[in-house]
C-alpha cells in the first residue's frame, strides 16, 4: 500500500493579527520586498528559500500565539543576527546561548534564529 502522506512541510502559518503590519515587519526582516498580494484579506506568502511562510490574520487569538518556536530562521553569524535584530527593537526572551537565540513578533508569536 502506498503512503498518501510525503514527508515533507509545504508550508507555515504563523497567526498574526493585522496582516498589512505583519507583512511589513516580517519582510522588513527578512530582506523582501512587502509588495506582493494579500489574498483572501487575511492571508500573505512570505517567499523563503525553501518551506514558505504563510501569515494569517484569521488564525489569530491569544489562544494560537505561539509560546515555543514552530521553527527557526538560519543565520552563518548569530553575533550579527542578534545586533540586526536588536536594531530593529525586538522583544529578546534569550540572549544567545551557544549558537541560538529566541525573540517575539509584534503578536508575541515566540520566534528563533540558529547558527546552523
Amino acid at each position: 500500500m502506498s503512503k498518501p502522506i510525503l514527508n515533507q512541510i509545504g508550508t507555515t502559518f504563523i497567526p498574526v493579527s493585522d496582516i498589512e503590519r505583519a507583512r511589513d515587519w516580517y519582510c522588513d526582516i527578512l530582506g523582501l520586498p512587502a509588495d506582493g498580494e494579500v489574498l483572501f484579506g487575511h492571508l500573505y506568502i512570505l517567499p523563503m528559500n525553501g518551506t514558505d511562510i504563510v501569515l494569517d490574520s484569521k488564525i489569530f487569538s491569544e489562544e494560537t500565539i505561539y509560546k515555543a518556536p514552530p521553527f527557526h530562521f538560519n543565520t552563518n553569524h548569530i553575533e550579527e543576527a542578534y545586533e540586526y535584530m536588536k536594531s530593529k527593537n525586538v522583544e529578546f526572551t534569550t540572549d544567545i546561548e551557544g549558537n541560538w537565540f529566541n525573540f517575539k513578533d509584534p503578536d508575541g508569536n515566540l520566534l528563533m534564529v540558529c547558527q546552523c
